[in-house]
């Protein structure tokens, strides 16, 4: 399963974007531990939501959805700080991922 990621931002050029975009996906790989549980971690991750909301009690959670909406969290965490720096809220990065 593939992915790929689409960073929106007004004021990088097209290069500074893609260099956001490497890194972006190299932090969800690394977080992850491997590209190939990026799509599949997402996609659990979006079921996840889907079915509890994008906030779900952790107690409500299995222990695996608990651990796959906590790996995910994590991996986007870092991904976001490593695109668009330490500082950005994740209100504030636009970015969009496709499986």
């Amino acid at each position: 399963m593939t992915y790929s990621i689409i960073l929106y931002e007004a004021d990088a050029s097209a290069a500074e974007r893609r260099e956001a975009e490497a890194r972006f996906r190299r932090a969800l790989e690394d977080t992850l531990g491997d590209a190939s549980l990026v799509a599949p971690v997402y996609a659990a991750y979006l079921r996840i939501r889907g079915t509890y909301g994008d906030t779900p009690d952790p107690d409500s959670l299995t222990d695996a959805e608990r651990a796959i909406f906590e790996q995910w969290q994590a991996a986007e965490t870092a991904a976001v700080a490593a695109a668009f720096g330490p500082n950005r809220y994740m209100g504030d990065a636009m970015y969009e991922i496709r499986v």
